[in-house]
């Protein structure tokens, strides 16, 4: 298959397909554990003149496996160029450290992961490097915050956890009035409910550990990029000044499931869409139930947006029942769904944010975000839906 008929395949052939391992021919991805690579005259000399790409050096310059992830990434988010990273926040990390320097200035949405929030807004201050929150849902706000020396506008496609959908095509259009980049994370959604850079976004960031592996056994993530902003090379300028320096590449072990992984992930991610929309109308009337939170109800502040930027509506969604002891009751209760941190599995999970992935936030920022006590955030599965929805009855009737 030619690079022209690869790129025109639809997105569940292209999450399928890679051209079978030149030595082997075989249709499954080779798995290339080496740390150290053969080196001969010729590549030495690459290496010396700075000839770096597509030359193997080092376990953690790059391998086989890993590049093999990263073009089947660039093929399924719409990417001109993509790189892997050992986990999510090492693709947010690296993508902001190799963007920024001392002066900079962010403007992000206030509600992002609780790692990346913490991040903008304690340890890259420690660096020069500051934050301003805002909501992105307001656009005028978004303008407000811009500053001289802003660089970029970060946000999620679909935030963690209050699942608040980012207009794409407003946020682009500041971004480009503005002559500054934007950055989106897309775990919460996966490129099978949205590709940012469709949108105009210039760098998405991904943790693979998530949909995209959809089996909670291994931690992984990538960046990608398709923006005319920044020099073609970018993602190679980065992998050389800062994650080779910081030593954060994705482990070929990790890359060789991830691909694996991939070849599933339509299906899956379909199966947990449709599970999702109809937990969500089931929990939407729920008596122990006060408030669902998914972007397919028409009770969702930007539903209109997501039906318009999005064919299906993700596999999570968060509901409240009123303070933390009947959330930590509710899922202590719990036998199909399992009651654990991290999302996208083919099991359903389940957590307390407030009290598990931001229970570093300080309680006055949470609310600013929207996050209450007894908000339950749910990664929904591939179950049956009649077994799920059977255990979150049973479990709430205990509240």
């Amino acid at each position: 298959m030619t690079p022209e008929e690869r790129a025109a395949l639809r997105f569940d052939s292209k999450t399928v397909y890679y051209p079978e391992d030149d030595a082997t021919q075989s249709i499954a991805a080779p798995l290339v554990m080496s740390s150290s690579f053969q080196y001969d005259a010729e590549i030495y000399q690459r290496v010396v003149e700075g000839e770096r790409k597509d030359v193997n050096i080092y376990g953690r310059c790059g391998n086989p496996t890993e590049y093999q992830f990263e073009e089947q990434m660039m093929q399924i988010e719409s990417a001109d160029a993509c790189l892997a990273t050992a986990s999510g926040m090492a693709a947010i990390s690296v993508v902001l450290f190799g963007l920024l320097k001392s002066g900079d200035h962010i403007v992000c949405d206030w509600t992002t992961y609780s790692s990346t929030h913490e991040m903008l807004d304690h340890r890259l201050t420690d660096f020069g490097i500051t934050t301003t929150f805002v909501d992105t849902a307001d656009i005028e706000s978004v303008k407000a915050a811009i500053q001289e020396n802003t660089r970029l506008i970060y946000f999620e496609s679909i935030a963690n956890p209050t699942m608040k959908v980012a207009d794409m095509n407003a946020l682009v259009e500041v971004a480009r009035q503005q002559e500054v980049l934007t950055v989106c994370d897309n775990t919460f959604a996966s490129p099978c409910v949205i590709r940012p850079l469709e949108w105009g976004v210039d760098l998405v960031v991904e943790s693979a550990t998530k949909f995209i592996s959809g089996h909670s056994d291994v931690i992984g993530g990538a960046i990608c990029m398709k923006s005319e902003k920044l020099p073609a090379d970018f993602l190679e300028q980065i992998r050389w000044d800062t994650m080779v320096k910081w030593g954060s590449p994705l482990a070929p072990f990790n890359a060789w499931l991830l691909l694996r992984s991939m070849q599933t992930l339509s299906i899956r991610v379909e199966r947990q869409c449709q599970s999702a929309m109809k937990l969500a109308n089931h929990f939407a009337q729920h008596e122990k139930v006060n408030r669902v939170w998914y972007p397919g109800l028409a009770s969702h502040a930007q539903h209109a947006l997501a039906k318009m930027q999005m064919p299906t509506f993700g596999g999570m969604l968060s509901f409240d029942v009123g303070n933390a002891n009947k959330a930590l009751k509710v899922l202590d209760s719990l036998k199909l769904a399992c009651f654990a941190a991290s999302l996208g599995g083919v099991r359903t999970t389940t957590q307390i944010p407030a009290s598990m992935a931001f229970l570093d936030i300080p309680e006055a920022e949470r609310r600013q975000m929207g996050i209450s006590d007894g908000m339950i955030r749910v990664s929904v599965g591939i179950e049956d839906i009649d077994d799920l929805i059977h255990d979150f009855d049973r479990a709430l009737a205990l509240v």
